[in-house]
């Protein structure tokens, strides 16, 4: 992610490849506005778990966001943690696995 001032910037490149990497089909492809909507939607999404993460710290009488606050918030998004005993979970990660 590339940051131009307060702009949220995602490379093409980078969407497109995390895209591809969740096709089951090998021949599946991504059209070009399907990459600028991904980083559209993406962009917002990051948007919005910055101003919570900052309202969350802010609850919290804390001077600076870390990413216990961001933890905190995931919920509020969609997003739940699961457990290594996860199906698709094989190896151990420095961070907890995401599934939405």
């Amino acid at each position: 992610m590339e940051s131009a001032g307060n702009e949220i910037v995602f490379k093409k490149e980078t969407i497109s490849k995390l895209l591809t990497l969740s096709f089951q089909e090998e021949k599946t492809k991504v059209s070009g506005d399907a990459v600028v909507l991904v980083g559209e939607m993406l962009k917002v999404f990051v948007e919005e778990a910055t101003r919570r993460s900052v309202k969350q710290a802010i609850n919290e009488d804390c001077d600076t966001v870390n990413v216990e606050h961001f933890e905190k918030i995931l919920p509020q998004l969609g997003f739940r943690p699961i457990s290594s005993n996860y199906p698709g979970h094989t190896k151990d990660l420095p961070f907890p696995l995401l599934d939405f």
